[in-house]
């Protein structure tokens, strides 16, 4: 897939590695010539200095065929013009714009783009993290209010099934890791001991998914 990251501060450089370890194309876009050095030799063909909002510069970076682009630029107004523009404009498919102001983010995602404020998701994160006292979150949908969490089921789940631990719209389970292997679970499928349990849970619902997965 093809991507391009607007913006080559620590989270736009920072996601060049991961995204080239899954074998993806990244152009980097950002109007300070000094970014090309702090990248390193390597990574040159793949930087185009010039302004976001510059049409030709898009296009160099090759926005006609991106599948993904992510503005994290230093300014909401830079992200949020370029996300449009990429969104609206040139129909890219997947758009995500970091935004500092967590009041105006209601307001984008009406408009179909999807933003991250770094504090907002930082401080629930450290919150989920410092809560969750039996599941470990592992990762984080969204902007935050999805997480997916690991857990081992308890002995007191042994013989039970999927349904009796399923909150619709909260708490499901996506999968089961069982003797070496992963399962995609039915509702009636029942838990064996030492199965590791992989949830969906809506953030709000932490305490009841932490509930149902207790020891007694």
């Amino acid at each position: 897939m093809n991507f391009i990251i607007i913006g080559c501060g620590r989270v736009g450089a920072g996601l060049v590695r991961p995204l080239h370890q899954r074998g993806h194309t990244v152009v980097l876009v950002d109007n300070d010539p000094a970014v090309r050095v702090s990248l390193g030799t390597g990574f040159h063909e793949h930087t185009i200095i010039g302004s976001a909002l510059d049409r030709e510069t898009l296009l160099q970076a090759g926005i006609t065929r991106a599948d993904g682009l992510a503005a994290v630029t230093g300014s909401d107004e830079v992200n949020i013009v370029t996300a449009c523009l990429a969104r609206h404009v040139f129909r890219v498919p997947r758009v995500v714009a970091r935004l500092y102001d967590p009041h105006k983010a209601e307001v984008y995602r009406r408009l179909g783009l999807q933003t991250i404020n770094p504090a907002t998701w930082g401080i629930a994160r450290i919150a989920e993290l410092l809560s969750y006292a039996q599941l470990h979150p592992t990762a984080s949908l969204g902007s935050g209010e999805v997480d997916l969490i690991e857990t081992e089921v308890p002995s007191l789940l042994v013989g039970r099934t999927v349904n009796d631990v399923t909150i619709p719209g909260e708490v499901h389970v996506a999968a089961i890791s069982r003797q070496g292997r992963t399962l995609l679970p039915t509702l009636g499928t029942t838990f064996s001991p030492g199965d590791l349990v992989h949830l969906i849970v809506l953030t709000t619902a932490a305490k009841r998914a932490e509930a149902l997965f207790a020891e007694a």
